[in-house]
């Protein structure tokens, strides 16, 4: 059933389904969002992420912490949707591959080498046009030179590559502005685990929830405190379930 793909945790309709049918979701286009428990647990707080959650077209339920806290505060039993597998089986999908098909929002010039090697060693060439490095963006995104870049290029996937709260506020910007509509994915670092941007996430770890301990492990300055600060999360899903949190 339709229903039973889908949950309300924090308000936020979360799709629970599978890797594979969140991608076919996608071909018609439409935005994408993968939130993590660092970003989820400021709903109360960052109206403009709230907005961002809420407007997207489909949300993945890939943060490990929040599906086990929802399965053992509501006695459910979802799978988290990893937004690793959803790009890997993104990669692969015919129309994903041809000529200017993909335009890539990267965090860094640095990363942009690195993830656009590893995506040509994939089949998936990218000339300089087909990538762009974000500036910083702060508390609201108006960027008319990636408008101008994308109504140029007109690329059927978009594949934002950023932070949490900020990648997800960008991809309902790009939506709003573009006068045509194509796949949004804002998949994070997902990417960086593939290509050796970032510590590489092998397949048993993904699906034993272990990401972000080896994240941890390989950075503990840069991700332990990240995490420890997303344990706010449990305090939200026991006071609010369902229920979408109001500004505090």
């Amino acid at each position: 059933m339709e229903s039973a793909q889908f949950r309300s945790i924090l308000g936020i309709n979360f799709f629970v389904g599978d890797a594979a049918e969140a991608v076919h979701r996608m071909e018609g286009g439409g935005l994408l969002v993968v939130p993590a428990a660092p970003a989820l647990k400021n709903l109360p707080y960052d109206a403009a992420y709230r907005e961002a959650l809420l407007g997207a077209d489909l949300v993945i339920a890939d943060s490990a912490f929040m599906v086990l806290i929802w399965n053992y505060l509501q006695h459910d039993s979802i799978r988290r949707v990893s937004g690793l597998e959803y790009l890997t089986l993104l990669l692969k999908q015919p129309g994903f591959t041809g000529p200017h098909r993909s335009f890539w929002i990267m965090p860094s010039h640095e990363s942009a080498g690195t993830n656009s090697r590893w995506l040509k060693e994939q089949g998936i060439a990218l000339d300089a046009e087909d990538t762009y490095v974000a500036p910083f963006y702060g508390g609201s995104i108006d960027d008319p030179v990636l408008l101008r870049r994308l109504d140029r290029r007109r690329p059927k996937h978009v594949v934002v590559a950023l932070g949490g709260g900020t990648q997800e506020r960008l991809g309902l910007y790009i939506r709003q502005e573009l006068n045509y509509s194509p796949s949004i994915h804002c998949v994070g670092a997902a990417i960086a685990f593939l290509s050796g941007d970032q510590v590489h996430i092998p397949v048993w770890a993904d699906r034993m929830y272990l990401g972000w301990l080896l994240r941890c492990l390989s950075n503990p300055k840069q991700y332990l405190p990240r995490y420890w600060d997303a344990r706010k999360l449990l305090a939200l899903m026991i006071r609010h379930g369902s229920r979408l949190p109001g500004q505090a």
